[in-house]
């Protein structure tokens, strides 16, 4: 799993153009509501957050896929593969994460930073596997990504307090980010906490499931018919 997340890691960096671009849209959010109310300055931030930690996790899975085969062959186990790449996908949004989280600090004042912090590390672990699991089910990045932004774009415009934003990824981002923005009662940072570790375990089963049945078909092998 250490291997696997050492080349995703790499894999990642070779990209620099990419990692350039997914660092900007978090900026670029942050900066067009900052003159607004901060709450939503900071909730689109973390929205920018989950987009680029999704859209890394999607063309790490795309890049990878032609090479699973061949570490299959090697010895490796599909949850050496799942939980390598996205243990260094978790790795790669904490460092994405960790400029923002300092620029909100100095820039923001009166907020639970705490908490800030809290919501950050649930787009992270969210937005992980919600990249993987799209990057295994669509081959293509183009797809992928116009799948991701269609996600993104309804969890912004979708009402938080609604019965149907709670089946959305990133609710508990919002949740939190309302706790740590509006001083509200810890209630809210109970139900986001607990909404993203539920949805954090949900992806990452539903990851297991899909990797363990795509690589158990052995579509590299070809069986040649007798005589």
């Amino acid at each position: 799993m250490v291997t696997v997340a050492e080349m995703t890691l790499r894999e990642l960096l070779r990209r620099r153009g990419v990692l350039a671009l997914m660092l900007l849209l978090p900026l670029t959010f942050y900066l067009i509501r900052r003159d607004a109310y901060v709450g939503q300055s900071v909730r689109s931030l973390l929205l920018g957050i989950s987009w680029a930690v999704s859209t890394a996790a999607l063309f790490a899975t795309s890049a990878a896929r032609e090479l699973e085969p061949r570490l299959r062959l090697a010895g490796y186990r599909p949850h050496h593969l799942y939980l390598g790449r996205m243990f260094g996908l978790w790795v790669a949004g904490l460092v994405i994460a960790l400029p923002f989280f300092l620029l909100i600090a100095f820039d923001a004042p009166d907020l639970r930073y705490g908490g800030v912090a809290v919501a950050m590390l649930c787009c992270v672990a969210v937005a992980a596997p919600l990249g993987i699991l799209i990057g295994a089910l669509l081959p293509r990045e183009l797809e992928g990504t116009l799948l991701l932004l269609t996600i993104v774009t309804v969890q912004m415009l979708i009402d938080p307090a609604g019965a149907g934003a709670k089946l959305t990824p990133f609710w508990s981002s919002r949740e939190i980010a309302t706790w740590a923005v509006d001083h509200t009662d810890d209630g809210y940072l109970a139900r986001g906490s607990l909404h993203g570790l539920a949805v954090t375990v949900g992806m990452v089963v539903v990851v297991a499931a899909v990797f363990s049945l795509r690589l158990r078909r052995r579509r590299h092998l070809r069986h040649l018919p007798l005589g």
